[in-house]
């Protein structure tokens, strides 16, 4: 998937509007189980989350998500590790604000891959030029992030109003909390339990889609 140029990744994540993030056992499940049900039901993004992991076990998930990804047409985000990018398969890497600086992580995934970087502040939303996409959050407080205080809907409105760059509200968003976040002016979402722990991820990204596609519907005809 190196071949992939960079503009062309761009394109396809500009029309992107779910993005499910996991580890390689989602709800405790084989991701080969899990992951063809989630983008069957409309996730577009995908993000290999795999903290402290060794490079065997992230490779081996990540031939997993390259297929299936490739297999459905949607992206393929590795988080954390650009170095391994290139071997994983990846269409892009995702870092955070104490991982590695932008630039460098574009020089370890490739000039033809996305980098995208999570934001927690508004001069975070403001600083991120160098990334491709960002994530804007936590928006509620969520397990996957201890000790990150939610941000709250107004960082969700202050990226509505100033982010240059395609960016995806993340942290406790589910079917309950969309609508607020899509009020609040998200347009993308990024999304953990709501999926990868629902008993048919299927369903659940269809009834995620669901709302996503009517606020574009709404959204159009405005």
């Amino acid at each position: 998937m190196g071949s992939v140029p960079l503009t062309d990744r761009r394109d396809r994540l500009q029309r992107c509007r779910l993005y499910l993030v996991s580890g390689a056992a989602p709800g405790g499940r084989p991701l080969a189980d899990v992951l063809p049900a989630a983008l069957a039901g409309g996730v577009d993004v995908f993000q290999l989350r795999m903290k402290d992991a060794r490079d065997d076990e992230i490779l081996a998930a990540a031939a997993v998500a390259a297929a299936a990804c490739r297999d459905a047409g949607a992206l393929f985000i590795l988080n954390d590790r650009p170095d391994l990018a290139a071997a994983a398969g990846a269409d892009g890497v995702h870092v955070g604000q104490d991982d590695l600086p932008l630039a460098r992580a574009r020089e370890l995934a490739g000039p033809d891959r996305l980098v995208g970087q999570s934001t927690h502040s508004p001069a975070q939303v403001d600083a991120a030029a160098g990334a491709d996409y960002i994530g804007v959050g936590p928006v509620h407080a969520t397990p996957t992030k201890p000790g990150r205080p939610a941000v709250g809907l107004e960082l969700v409105g202050h990226a509505a109003a100033h982010a240059a760059l395609p960016w995806f509200a993340i942290g406790g968003v589910d079917a309950a909390t969309l609508g607020a976040v899509l009020a609040a002016g998200a347009r993308r979402v990024a999304v953990v339990r709501a999926v990868a722990d629902a008993a048919d991820p299927a369903a659940a990204a269809r009834g995620l889609r669901a709302i996503l596609d009517a606020e574009a519907l709404d959204g159009a005809a405005a």
